[in-house]
């Protein structure tokens, strides 16, 4: 008897050593792997539960700063914001500026006052000026510190492409989009679209823009028998805002419906000399030589061109439609003969498909907390909560019971709040605050498990948008601030964002020529050639990392 007990404690050692061995061997082998994939390792290991769960009962209240004057959602009356405070124990107070977003910004900055979470433009200069002056925390250091759960919840091309060169990961995107993403998914869109009111489209033939000849026909008929809305000027070409950049509807929208190629031959190529592009432009001139480009589309802002989009005054617009959701909405509710549909616009000589671009790598705005925070651990927590699955179902869906309910295991929107989201989105907000009212950690991708049957005035523009979608996310990096480049980048921008309006204006073909010639002179004096060999390395590298080559 004592013999066999023997026997099976000697074979429980050696069972005992053999997995103590192969355990000894997977942590050495762990160790061999990247920073990356041992954190999320140890995420597993250490942390199963999320932080936020275990902090319901414990109140906190952070001050997230959004870098966007339109942003008037509030927080703690609606459906979602009460859910997710009744979840985590966190409520907000959202900071917005009230006028110029950069001088709200810098003099936080400079005053040393961030709030506890900043948003803002993945591309503004504050982002790393922050980083650069210590002003932000680490996300994987709070991780690893608080909780780990974030290297479950992020997505690790996102984490790869945001690491600095320290190994720190300081900012987070939303709307980020990989490559792969595009190819494994047919219900990705791009934002940009071309736009025309659907009763003077149809009344006018429904013709084909997809041609310059073609373009210029359209939007003089449209006139000729559409010269007003409700007493008020018909807007023939509308577009998005003039800046210090150019206008993004005639230019680098513009290029992408042209097909116009960001490279040619591994070389950085130059958009804005290709000859699709220049046709183009010209007759835009032609139309502004005809009193068909108004006044309003060179001086309007953003408020002012929402009031005229909801009485329907622009007759076509090169646009991003999420950018006239709202106004779509309340032109289905108050004269649904005039909502915009998508139809396919301005085309190379060739006829290729447009190349549209959709959200890259970077996202669309950026996240990051601030180092004023007194409470890092429960913001890397509520960090986290936002960016986990229930957290996505929260943001973009809202409450089972409340907004949506489960039919045969999917949820699907309540009638009555699909209702009023596409009827009146401010109260939508202030009621329930569910479709991404708080989007500025909303991972598209994730969403998709949930997406919805479109409603009515937005399902044709969306439908069009899945045609064209391209991933150019290579281009997207900026050349390094303060580099001379840089310095040459921004006067070259500020030169074309000078031209560009000269260009639409000028009087006559000749002029025209004469204002882009001076144009092309004065760029090469500052710097151009460096700038465009600068941003070819950045493209190669951006490749590189993107496993893009």
């Amino acid at each position: 008897m004592q013999k066999g007990i023997n026997v099976r404690r000697k074979i429980g050692r050696n069972i005992f050593i053999t997995v103590l061995l192969f355990c000894l061997c997977m942590l050495w082998t762990g160790c061999a792997k990247d920073g990356e994939e041992q954190r999320r390792t140890e995420s597993d290991l250490t942390q199963e539960t999320p932080a936020w769960t275990k902090y319901a009962g414990e109140p906190v209240t952070f001050d997230w700063y959004i870098n966007y004057s339109w942003f008037t959602t509030g927080w703690g009356e609606n459906v979602v914001s009460k859910k997710i405070t009744e979840e985590t124990g966190v409520s907000i107070r959202f900071i917005t500026p009230s006028g110029n977003e950069s001088e709200k910004l810098n003099t936080l900055i400079a005053a040393n006052s961030l709030p506890d979470f900043i948003t803002l433009g993945w591309w503004e200069t504050q982002v790393d000026e922050m980083i650069d002056r210590d002003m932000v925390y680490a996300l994987n250091e709070l991780a690893d510190e608080y909780d780990p759960y974030f290297y479950q919840v992020s997505d690790a091309d996102a984490v790869k492409w945001y690491t600095q060169e320290d190994g720190n990961i300081y900012i987070y995107p939303n709307s980020s989009y990989s490559a792969r993403d595009i190819e494994e998914h047919d219900n990705i869109g791009s934002n940009q679209t071309f736009l025309v009111r659907k009763d003077i489209y149809e009344a006018i033939g429904s013709p084909d823009m997809t041609t310059p000849e073609g373009f210029q026909a359209a939007v003089e008929k449209a006139y000729e028998m559409f010269p007003e809305v409700d007493g008020e000027p018909l807007i023939p070409v509308g577009a998005h805002v003039f800046n210090n950049q150019g206008n993004v509807s005639f230019d680098k929208y513009l290029m992408n419906f042209l097909a116009v190629p960001f490279e040619k031959d591994g070389e950085i190529y130059d958009r804005y000399t290709d000859e699709d592009y220049i046709t183009w432009l010209k007759m835009f001139r032609r139309l502004g030589e005809e009193g068909l480009l108004a006044d309003d589309i060179f001086i309007d802002q953003r408020t002012q061109m929402e009031e005229k989009m909801a009485k329907g005054r622009y007759f076509c617009m090169i646009y991003q439609y999420t950018d006239m959701a709202a106004q779509q909405k309340e032109l289905y509710a108050n004269y649904p003969e005039r909502i915009y549909l998508a139809v396919d616009g301005p085309k190379n000589a060739a006829g290729d498909d447009h190349t549209l671009t959709t959200t890259g790598i970077n996202g669309w705005t950026v996240t990051l907390i601030s180092k004023n925070c007194e409470h890092p651990e429960r913001a890397i927590a509520f960090f986290d909560y936002l960016l986990s699955e229930h957290g996505q179902l929260r943001v973009s869906l809202g409450v089972e019971g409340e907004t949506f309910e489960y039919v045969d295991g999917r949820p699907v929107v309540k009638e009555e709040v699909s209702t009023l989201l596409n009827t009146d989105r401010a109260e939508y907000d202030r009621v329930y605050g569910a479709d991404d009212a708080y989007w500025m950690l909303q991972d598209d991708i994730v969403q998709l498990q949930w997406k919805q049957e479109p409603s009515e005035p937005l399902k044709q523009i969306l439908e069009w948008s899945y045609r064209y979608p391209v991933y150019n996310g290579q281009y997207d990096s900026l050349l390094p601030k303060g580099s001379k480049e840089a310095f040459e980048d921004n006067k070259i921008e500020a030169l074309w964002s000078e031209t560009l309006p000269k260009l639409l204006l000028a009087e006559s073909e000749e002029a025209f020529d004469e204002i882009f010639a001076e144009f092309l002179d004065k760029r090469e004096e500052y710097g151009f050639k460096e700038v465009q060999a600068a941003k070819t390395e950045l493209m190669k590298k951006a490749k590189e990392k993107l496993g893009l080559d």
